[in-house]
């Protein structure tokens, strides 16, 4: 009986909307009386389901699973529910970032094991702070940043730089004027340099490497800019969802999705970007969890005692409901 990594599941990244067409919605809100609402609002069901087949008998399991989305500004979840065969109960709580997980153990033996995520969720663009300023780069020096967030400062393994990123990044530092002027700069040369090729990189990918290939998935390009950031100085962490792929698709129309990731920076409050997208999140968006790179938020992960899985099919499907 041999001990084995659960496999990861998500190589495969959601196609970029190069457009890109979040730049074109109307991100736009109403203010009456003191009460605000969003006048534009899209309503998504996200089916995100994975599948293990083994070639024979696995005795048991422990697995997580982080496949549900948020309840935060910007989107409201109206249904969540995780199906899970065999199944045998699970625990839900929200880890350090505060992304939910489902935990659970099998200890009875198995051939397959499958995972099926449900949600539905509305996304909207929350109201701005009128009184929201950047920091400049005195005030983020002086403030509690480095404390406060040193795990989104501290490079990881996935997210550290060769000498020539390290000078990129100083670079970067030297001629901006602010840092969000830095943030965006970062996007806008991975975006620049690395090309979007779907299946080109793994899960394991570090930034290095997909710097190096000049290619790669959102996964990579997340790392990337996230790499940079932190080396400027500015906290920066990684968010994993899901992205609408067809923003034109007719209501009603499920059309075949995968995970997406993006990056947020913090100069006073956190800043969202898509860094392949070369946009802010939008509609199309839903937040599922947060961290330091890609390995604090896999949709699966866990050990297992058997033989190795002969095949693992993920399939996320996403409707857009109104």
């Amino acid at each position: 009986m041999t001990s084995s990594e659960m496999p990861d599941f998500t190589a495969e990244y959601a196609t970029p909307l190069y457009a890109t067409q979040q730049q074109t919605q109307a991100h736009t809100q109403t203010q009456t009386q003191g009460l605000w609402y969003p006048t534009e609002m899209w309503r998504l069901m996200i089916v995100h389901r994975t599948e293990l087949t083994y070639p024979d008998t696995v005795t048991t399991s422990y697995n997580e699973v982080r496949m549900q989305p948020l309840e935060e500004p910007g989107q409201s979840v109206l249904s969540s529910r995780m199906e899970i065969d065999p199944f045998e109960g699970v625990t839900a709580y929200a880890d350090y970032y505060g992304t939910r997980v489902a935990a659970f153990d099998l200890h009875r033996p198995h051939r397959h094991l499958t995972i099926t995520s449900t949600s539905t969720v509305e996304t909207f663009t929350p109201p701005e702070d009128p009184a929201r300023q950047p920091l400049s780069w005195e005030e983020l020096s002086a403030s509690d940043a480095n404390d406060r967030f040193e795990e989104f400062l501290t490079p990881t393994a996935l997210t550290e730089l060769s000498d020539e990123l390290a000078g990129r990044a100083e670079k970067i530092r030297e001629e901006a004027a602010t840092p969000a002027d830095a943030a965006r700069a970062a996007c806008d040369l991975v975006r620049r340099v690395v090309r979007y090729e779907q299946g080109a990189t793994g899960v394991h990918t570090s930034a290095v490497e997909a710097w190096e290939e000049k290619r790669g998935v959102c996964q990579d390009f997340s790392h990337l800019v996230c790499a940079l950031i932190r080396a400027t100085g500015i906290p920066a962490r990684y968010v994993s969802g899901y992205l609408h792929p067809a923003p034109e698709s007719e209501i009603g129309r499920a059309v075949v999705g995968q995970s997406h990731a993006w990056v947020e920076w913090w100069d006073g409050a956190w800043n969202a970007f898509d860094p392949t997208n070369g946009a802010p999140p939008g509609l199309a968006h839903v937040v599922v969890g947060r961290g330091r790179d890609y390995t604090d938020v896999p949709p699966v992960k866990g050990v297992y005692a058997g033989p190795d899985a002969t095949g693992n099919t993920v399939t996320v499907r996403v409707t857009r409901l109104r």
